[in-house]
């Protein structure tokens, strides 16, 4: 009974000596010790190239994308675990990835932002500020208008992420003076030719409520404030930025277009 006891302790012991030596011996092969490899940097390379230098190197990959205007279509941007990091071979590198094609988003509401807060609103959109022009205008340093490839772009329409927004931006009223046009008697489109030269801020209105328009370019200028000299036959001034207000009419008779005051012979003096 000893012996065979004995035996069975003995045959025990050799177990687990062997499963002891086993465990210990092939415990490098199994946490693969010595086979940490480091994270290459891959962010800015195609995601082709990146993923076949990462399967070279027995990793697994795991690819997602997003949209950066400013890198190239599938491009890596990021990387995870970052460059330089030590890991062992087998494990998962996250990959994202610069879209082939943008996404379209509805167009931001710059118009009365200041440059500053529609630069940020545009980044934040992934968008980009193309054209910047300035024009005289009370609101000093706020966007007046925004536009794409030439055209006006109102808020809500959908455009593509990526896409260059022009932008014309309020420099403030200008200091420099000039005589007051004289446009009465003349269509509101030629009005409108000679006006623009001087970056008035133009309002074109009825002269009066009764009065019907039909075709408002076509329509004739009878009055307008300023004009271009007072009662006493003096020449009034204006500044780049100042409004202009046009008083129309479609077919007026003669009597009705005012002669700006300029039928006069008395003196010419700036008044301001």
């Amino acid at each position: 009974m000893k012996k065979s006891f004995l035996f069975n302790l003995v045959i025990v012991i050799l177990i687990f000596v062997v499963l002891y030596v086993l465990f210990f011996t092939t415990l490098h092969w199994v946490t693969r010790h010595g086979e940490e490899v480091k994270i290459p940097d891959l962010r800015g390379k195609n995601v082709n190239v990146a993923v076949a230098q990462l399967k070279e190197m027995h990793f697994e990959v795991n690819v997602d994308s997003t949209y950066e205007p400013t890198a190239k279509p599938l491009s890596v941007l990021k990387q995870v675990p970052d460059t330089g990091s030590i890991v062992k071979q087998g494990r998962t590198v996250f990959l994202t990835v610069n879209m082939l094609t943008p996404p379209h988003i509805p167009m931001p509401n710059l118009v009365n932002l200041s440059f500053r807060s529609a630069e940020m609103l545009l980044r934040n959109n992934k968008l980009l500020v193309g054209d910047t022009t300035y024009k005289p205008d009370i609101a000093g340093g706020a966007i007046l208008a925004q536009s794409y490839h030439g055209s006006p772009i109102y808020p809500g329409e959908m455009i593509q992420q990526g896409s260059k927004i022009s932008l014309v931006i309020g420099n403030g009223l200008g200091n420099t003076k000039f005589a007051v046009p004289p446009v009465t008697g003349i269509s509101v489109d030629e009005a409108l030719t000679i006006l623009n030269q001087y970056s008035l801020q133009i309002i074109v209105v009825p002269i009066d409520q009764l009065s019907s328009i039909s075709d408002t370019l076509s329509a004739i200028v009878v009055d307008q404030e300023p004009r271009a000299a007072n009662e006493a036959g003096v020449a009034d001034s204006i500044k780049e930025g100042d409004l202009i207000y046009l008083k129309i009419e479609q077919n007026p008779p003669p009597e009705d277009i005012h002669d700006n005051n300029i039928n006069t012979t008395k003196s010419v003096n700036n008044r301001h």
